[in-house]
Parts: structure tokens; sequence; C-alpha cells
């Protein structure tokens, strides 16, 4: 066998050889890209007769240095960063650090301590697909958010008839209006007519009439005013912020127009469809994030302590103490939680899980952390089963012990 560490930036590669002894082979700094992975196959080469006689540890499961890698045949373990930060402490006691010392670092942990880590998963470029497609779409929202949210706070300093109007500052109709008038005295001399026009151009087909009046009087309300010069100013940020927030708005419904094909395609999807409370695109971000290689996860355990909803467990000596997992996924996290959060009003038996965890004290978050949990054992079985979802089968056994 033969031993790779690879500590990888963003235009070299820090690599060493070693074999099962321990012993140097090889260390070299190679270039990203073709020319690189091409120098490393040859430096292989002349150590290994099989591809399947390469394990390689690499800080970083993605990128097309990683696929690479994969698919020449070599088996690939992604070392957290955290995890061997900490397995430095163990070598050098006195904070020596650099790129040559870290390959050599992940080559020796490869070496004695694989066992304890995860070797990359072998998920299909489908899942790929629909993983990068999700966190984008994912990202775009969150940035759609960031930028409402200093809108809302522009608006508070001189336009607060404007947050009266719209309580939502992403809505179509709260763009095509500030679009228009992005000061209070612009607003205020907006009629009936201009106001149900923007309405229209903006998309909407009802109510028309009665909306514009509401907007309208709103707008027209008394309300503390800022000197003209200011007001001027925070209505070019405004105009500048609606712009972005609508081309956000634009560029997410491209993605999940494209997010739902990819996920709609995927041999998968009927699985994910038929649990309570996924829909296309959250049911694309869990698909997305759990990956679809049928062994990463061998029980559904492994699945739930991935996915950061399982108890941490802290005994030493006579205490003991259960705690939520705080280093996980985040994505996988923020998903599974709206995922149990939406089964509530979907799943008789999601509803009474949740209810029963209440009942003995638990808070709303932490109830809908051990539902996500349950969620996640559910999903587990449908897929290693290739089942659909059954309502009594996941939520019969517990009816005894919530009554």
């Amino acid at each position: 066998m033969i031993f790779v560490g690879d500590d990888w930036a963003e235009d070299h590669h820090d690599v060493y050889l070693m074999d099962e002894s321990g012993q140097r082979l090889a260390a070299r700094r190679l270039p990203e890209g073709l020319s690189g992975i091409r120098a490393l196959h040859e430096l292989i080469a002349g150590y290994a007769e099989e591809p399947d006689q390469v394990i390689v540890g690499i800080e970083t499961d993605r990128g097309l240095w990683v696929s690479a890698l994969a698919a020449a045949g070599y088996r690939v373990w992604a070392i957290n960063p955290m995890a061997a930060a900490r397995y430095r402490d163990r070598h050098h006691v006195s904070g020596a650090k650099s790129d040559a010392s870290d390959a050599k670092l992940l080559a020796d942990l490869v070496r004695t301590d694989r066992h304890n880590h995860r070797e990359i998963a072998g998920d299909r470029p489908q899942a790929e697909a629909i993983k990068v497609l999700a966190r984008s779409h994912q990202s775009l929202i969150w940035a759609r958010t960031r930028h409402a949210n200093m809108l809302r706070s522009g608006l508070r300093e001189y336009y607060p008839a404007a947050l009266e109007a719209f309580d939502s500052l992403t809505d179509s109709d709260a763009l095509a209006i500030l679009g228009r008038a992005p000061t209070p005295d612009q607003g205020a001399r907006l009629s009936l007519a201009k106001i149900g026009s923007a309405l229209k151009s903006a998309g909407r087909q009802r109510n028309i009439e009665s909306r514009a009046a509401e907007i309208q009087t709103a707008l027209r309300g008394e309300h503390l005013t800022a000197p003209p010069a200011v007001a001027a100013a925070f209505g070019a940020t405004t105009a500048a912020a609606v712009h972005v927030i609508t081309a956000l708005n634009d560029q997410i419904a491209e993605l999940e127009t494209a997010l739902a094909d990819h996920f709609e395609a995927h041999p998968d999807a009927d699985i994910y469809r038929f649990l309570p409370g996924l829909g296309v695109i959250l049911g694309a971000r869990v698909l997305g994030e759990f990956g679809d290689d049928p062994n990463r996860y061998t029980t559904a355990k492994c699945r739930k302590n991935y996915a950061g909803t399982s108890p941490l467990t802290i005994a030493s000596g006579r205490k003991r103490a259960v705690l939520a997992r705080h280093v996980r996924n985040k994505r996988l996290y923020d998903a599974l939680d709206q995922w149990a959060f939406c089964t509530l009003t979907r799943s008789p038996g999601a509803r009474a899980y949740y209810d029963q965890h209440r009942a003995a004290g638990d808070t709303h978050h932490q109830a809908l952390r051990a539902l996500a949990n349950r969620l996640v054992g559910i999903l587990h079985g449908c897929l290693r089963h290739h089942s659909p979802y059954d309502e009594h089968k996941a939520w019969a056994h517990r009816k005894p012990a919530a009554a």
C-alpha cells in the first residue's frame, strides 16, 4: 500500500508519499490542473502497481482535483481540517506548521487512523448536480435576505410609510412601487392609476384596485420626515437595492426550474417526494447534501450522526450530559429543521411525536430536532429498502407510548 498526503492550495499541491512502515518515498510540490495531476500519476506509478493500492488523504471532498483522484481509482479520504489540526498537535507541540509537513501529516493519518474517518462517497453525477444547484439556490436566497434586511434598515431611517405598506420587501408589489417611488415625496404623489399600473407590470392579477388603495393610503400617511438631501441619498440606495433584489428574484426562479428538472430525473426522487413535508426544493436539498451513494451510511445511526440531528453524549467521571451537535453540515441541518416543521401539518404521526416531546418538557427547537432525527431514520429505511413512505409503518409502533 502507498499512502499519499495532499495539502492543497489554490494554485498548487504539496504531496508526500510513504509506505506501510511510514518511510518516506517521495515529496513534491505540484501545480494545480492537468499538468499537476499528470505529474502525480507519474510519481505514484513509480511505487504502486495498481490504483487500489493508493490511499490518499486530503482536506476536501470536492473539486476537479478530487474527482480526478477518484476517477484514477485511488481511494480518497476527505479529512476534516479540524481533525487534521488536532492530529498536528500530536506531532508538533511547538505549534510549527508548513504545507510540506501537513502533507506528511495527512499521509501518516490515513496510514494509521483512516478507520476513524470517512472515505469520499461514490455519489452519481446526478446527485452532485443537484447538490450544486441546491446550494447555489440557497445561497441566493440568503443573499436576497441580506439585501432585504439592508433595505428595511434604510427605509426605517427615512421612509416608514413603505414599511407600513409592504410586509415583505422581496415581493414583486413592493419592488414595483419602490422602484417607481424610492422617496417619501414620490410615494405620496403616486396616483391610484400609477400604483395599479405598477402592480400589473409586476404580475399581480387580482384585487388590483383594492390593493392600490391600501398602498396609497399607507404612503400618504403622516410620518416623521428626513431632510430632502438625506431622503434623496437614501432614495438612491433604495433604488439600487430594488434592482439587486429584483435580479436575485429572477435568478432564484431560474435556478428553481433547473433544480426541479434535475431532481425529478433522479432515480430516488419518488422516495423523497412520498415523504410528508418534502417538496421538490426541500427534497432536492436533502438529497443533494446526503448524496446517493448506497454504501455511505451503513446504518440509520450513521446517517443521523452526519445530519447532526442525533444527540451527543458527554460522560466524564460522575458527570453525564446529552447535548445537541453543533459541528455539523449546516445546510443539511437547516433543510431537516424545515422538513420537520412542515411535517407537523402533514403527518399525524409526526405531530404526535412532536407533541409527546413538548409534553415531556422539550422546547420547540428541541422537539423539532428530535422529530428531524426520527425522520432521518425513516428516510434511511425507505432508501435502504427502496420502498415509499407509509404513515402506519413509520409511526404505528409509537402510538402506545404516546398514549
